[in-house]
């Protein structure tokens, strides 16, 4: 196959997964969760003990990452897609996610989880 060739299956395969008008980096919109109060719950379940979290008081964490730019990264924990759906799964129970991942289950409700994932996803 001469390069052009490969450069447009290459295309195909990548923009394949996406929705029609959809490019492959852009998110789609969450549906029923509310960022704002997700920003309220990172600081309820006290996630800024391990993590910096933007305007999200006391989370001055340095225990692991920073969550600052969290909407711009493709993964979660290195390995899940950032996706909201999969973000939410992952706040609610990381184990069942990741087994092998030091980040504790907080005992996060589904809603919850859906709230504070959608607020995540709003840091650029």
């Amino acid at each position: 196959m001469g390069a052009p060739i490969v450069g447009l299956v290459l295309c195909i395969l990548v923009t394949a997964g996406c929705s029609p008008g959809e490019k492959p980096t852009e998110r789609q919109p969450v549906v029923d969760a509310d960022p704002s109060r997700g920003r309220v719950l990172l600081s309820q379940y006290q996630c800024g003990a391990c993590h910096t979290i933007p305007e999200v008081p006391s989370s001055r964490g340095v225990v692991s990452s920073s969550l600052e730019g969290f909407g711009r990264r493709s993964y979660i924990a290195g390995r899940l897609a950032n996706r909201h759906e999969l973000l939410a799964r992952w706040i609610e129970d990381p184990q069942a996610m990741v087994p092998d991942t030091p980040m504790p289950s907080m005992g996060v409700t589904p809603q919850d989880a859906r709230d504070m994932a959608a607020y995540l996803l709003t840091l650029q």
